[in-house]
């Protein structure tokens, strides 16, 4: 039996310049890598943050205008994937879909 990681090998966490902790690329990450599952839907058919589980790989991944990944929806799942090859330290960022982050200001 393997050990548990919540996290992918080439991922950390650490403090964020966009908003506290954030998720950030421990070597290169190509593009078009799947990462792993970032939420899970209670139900199916429903998109919203109620009904939406985060794992810890979702739990640290900060918005962007220009993000450098995106989330895909396959079926009750959520995973994460590279829209461009990641440098080493940079941070993983996606533009959030279920609210409006400007609605907080």
């Amino acid at each position: 039996m393997k050990n548990y990681r919540p996290l992918p090998d080439n991922l950390t966490i650490r403090k964020s310049k966009i908003e506290g902790l954030g998720l950030f690329a421990y070597r290169k990450i190509p593009h078009d890598e799947i990462l792993g599952m970032t939420h899970y839907k209670k139900a199916l058919g429903f998109d919203n943050e109620e009904n939406l589980v985060r794992t810890p790989l979702g739990g640290f991944i900060n918005h962007s205008e220009a993000p450098n990944c995106e989330l895909l929806e396959t079926g009750r799942h959520y995973v994460l994937r590279t829209l461009r090859h990641i440098k080493r330290g940079e941070e993983l960022t996606v533009r959030y879909r279920w609210y409006d982050p400007r609605e907080e200001e």
